[in-house]
């Protein structure tokens, strides 16, 4: 694909071509201007939502004692300050936090303790994920799983019904996000061989979240750190395992067979813009601006709005509110031919 192909998956809200073409590998290195973490910005953004976010968790667990539905009410609160440390955590991942590579991982790490997540498995499956973003023959790897409509309809008749059951939405957003934060983070599942590093992750992550978690056990009991802690948790994977799934399921997403797939063009079309308020662009850390971030990881989330105000043109790149982006949660498989996302009900139609 050349630039003048890119200008085929820019929109704006109506669907309609809306600027020029732009060229991802002349953007990436415009973009690098961007890396460079500022310490005392970064610093300031993981007090600003660690110390809420353990705020928070100490006043809900003492307003249990007045009414559970009471504390209940601050409990997506919590869990977008959760989310936001996750944002943060992400950014270690990527070197992008801070400029040292070591004071990156143990902030990470120690991010994982609150967020559950094994903080160098992560980063190994989320550094595949963006090496192979787009790419078909390399699926697999830190991504939501996705099959072609060829691959869907080759399979047996018990596949594909596990397949539609993991793609329904209360699966993919409810029951998934339990199971990937509460069971699979607790072991280094897909690394168990790389390694004693991963394994030493996710033992070491298990056991200071268990140590931290003693503090309100003692102190409010089992049942009342309970209420708390899954709400709060379970609310912020939800939301995160949302966006992860708005940023490259979409109808107009971009994915290639190996020998024809370029890592520019799949990092910049294959990934979104999530347009969202300002108050949910903050707690997310400006995630949504996605498409900005798979090409150059290295940039800080907090420079990210940076880049748009300067590259005017990303601004209608994929771009959905949140809205738009909860209608592509029927999009569930890949149309070669078509090239593009389509629901079950479309590949079913496309067969007769």
């Amino acid at each position: 694909m050349n630039a003048t192909d890119i200008q085929e998956h820019v929109f704006d809200n109506a669907g309609a071509s809306a600027v020029a073409p732009i060229d991802p590998r002349k953007l990436m290195r415009d973009l690098q201007v961007y890396r460079d973490p500022r310490p005392i910005r970064s610093g300031w953004e993981l007090a600003i939502t660690l110390l809420p976010f353990l705020i928070l968790f100490a006043l809900i667990t003492i307003a249990v004692k007045s009414g559970y539905f009471l504390a209940l009410a601050a409990t997506p609160l919590a869990g977008l300050f959760l989310l936001r440390l996750f944002i943060i955590q992400h950014d270690c991942g990527h070197g992008a936090f801070l400029r040292k590579r070591g004071s990156n991982d143990w902030i990470g790490r120690a991010l994982g303790v609150f967020t559950l997540t094994p903080y160098d498995c992560w980063r190994r499956s989320h550094a595949l994920h963006h090496a192979a973003t787009g790419n078909l023959d390399a699926r697999g790897a830190g991504d939501v799983d996705m099959l072609t409509v060829r691959e869907y309809r080759e399979r047996p008749w018990l596949q594909r019904f596990l397949y539609r059951l993991y793609r329904h939405p209360v699966v993919l957003l409810g029951l998934g996000p339990a199971y990937l934060f509460l069971l699979r983070h607790r072991l280094p599942i897909g690394l168990m061989r790389e390694g004693g590093i991963y394994w030493l992750s996710a033992i070491a992550t298990n056991l200071m979240t268990a140590l931290i978690l003693a503090i309100p056990l003692y102190f409010a009991g089992f049942a009342v750190t309970a209420m708390v802690f899954f709400p709060v948790l379970l609310s912020a994977a939800s939301l995160g395992v949302w966006l992860f799934y708005v940023q490259h399921q979409f109808a107009h997403a971009h994915w290639d067979r190996a020998d024809d797939w370029s890592f520019h063009d799949a990092a910049l079309l294959g990934s979104s813009y999530l347009h969202l308020p300002p108050i949910l662009a903050w707690f997310t850390g400006n995630i949504g601006i996605h498409h900005v971030h798979h090409l150059a990881s290295r940039i800080p989330f907090y420079r990210l709005p940076e880049v748009l105000e300067q590259h005017p043109s990303l601004r209608d790149l994929n771009r959905f509110t949140a809205v738009q982006a909860c209608g592509t949660l029927n999009l569930a498989l890949w149309d070669e031919e078509r090239r593009g996302m389509v629901s079950f009900r479309d590949a079913s139609r496309n067969l007769r």
